[in-house]
């Protein structure tokens, strides 16, 4: 499995991040294949202090080819030209291998 993640920073207004995020920027992924599943959290907390993040988004997609040809199909291609819309404060997208450490 393969994880991307986005970590978003405080935007300028956070009820329209949240709005906007929430009814249009989400019905784009709901519909977007690839992605194996999705969750979302307006809820960053640190441990201690002031977490440096307003929001987060994972996706798990198969393997890093599955999530390149979902980035790169006309489809991803909105979901991620949509991020401007609402994420004033900017964001940074990571991802990694998701290594089982169950046992």
């Amino acid at each position: 499995m393969h994880r991307s993640l986005v970590l978003y920073s405080e935007p300028a207004d956070p009820d329209h991040f949240r709005d906007y995020y929430v009814n249009h920027h989400l019905p784009l992924v709901k519909t977007w294949p690839g992605p194996l599943a999705w969750r979302y959290s307006f809820d960053v907390a640190a441990t201690e202090g002031e977490a440096p993040y307003f929001a987060v988004f994972e996706a798990d997609f198969a393997d890093a080819a599955a999530m390149a040809a979902a980035l790169a199909s006309p489809h991803g291609q909105r979901v991620a030209a949509d991020v401007v819309n609402y994420a004033t404060g900017g964001w940074v997208v990571i991802h990694y291998p998701v290594q089982d450490g169950t046992g």
